[in-house]
């Protein structure tokens, strides 16, 4: 039988490793919930980019709380000089494409809905093969994780990573902590719009539908931009709503 003077401070050790281990897992639910379960939203050049709402949004103490929150960073009007390592063992810019319209995606291998898009994003390049538009991925992860990601999933566009030069990429654009997000750029490296959350066949229809007309001079930048935000949130809405 043990000594009843020893249960309390073992009952006690174990109260605290307990506690230890839920702060620990709540840690990790935050960081997942931060850098994945965010809202899909649509942000143009030059906006801010929203801040993170409640699961039903638009609730008095969010706007409150969001009101107390610091300026959030601006959107570039232009693609930022950007300089990353890519899978193929060489470095490149942004400008390297230059003159094509581009689509960077933001992902890491660890996150769910960025894994999802990529067999939308492999069939828009082939789709568009003949239309000037290059997919860009800039993965926030580990250099060797990426090359074995993209090699055993047959990833065919050009993928640039690294952890920490991928955080400074994401940060130029103006985010920190979401992902995924993806940047459409016109063929003059205009910031045409900013996606965030997984990106829909649909919403990339309409934007690349839209950019297009800017690069034939059809529509102004400004114009659309407005189309588009209104374009994907009545998309998001019927989503939302589900058939009928």
């Amino acid at each position: 039988m043990s000594d009843p003077a020893s249960r309390g401070p073992r009952r006690a050790l174990q109260v605290l490793s307990l506690a230890a281990i839920l702060a620990s897992g709540a840690v990790g639910f935050l960081s997942y919930y931060l850098l994945v379960h965010r809202p899909s939203s649509i942000v143009a050049a030059g906006d801010s980019h929203p801040a993170s709402t409640g699961a039903q949004g638009g609730d008095s103490e969010g706007v409150s709380e969001r009101q107390e929150e610091p300026p959030a960073p601006k959107v570039p009007e232009s693609l930022p000089d950007l300089q990353l390592p890519g899978t193929d063992g060489r470095r490149h810019r942004l400008t390297d494409w230059k003159g094509r319209d581009l689509l960077i995606n933001f992902w890491a291998t660890w996150c769910e809905p960025c894994r999802r898009e990529i067999p939308l994003l492999k069939s828009i390049r082939r789709e568009n093969a003949s239309k000037n538009l290059e997919i860009v991925g800039i993965a926030i992860d580990y250099d060797e994780v990426v090359r074995r990601y993209v090699s055993e999933h047959g990833i065919d566009y050009p993928v640039l990573a690294g952890e920490r030069e991928g955080l400074q990429a994401a940060t130029a654009f103006g985010m920190e902590t979401v992902l995924p997000f993806s940047v459409f750029s016109d063929r003059q490296g205009r910031v045409v719009t900013l996606k965030v959350g997984e990106l829909h066949r649909d919403e990339a229809e309409l934007i690349l539908d839209r950019v297009r007309e800017v690069d034939a001079g059809r529509l102004a930048l400004a114009s659309a931009q407005m189309e588009i935000s209104e374009g994907v949130r009545k998309l998001r809405q019927a989503r939302a709503e589900g058939p009928g």
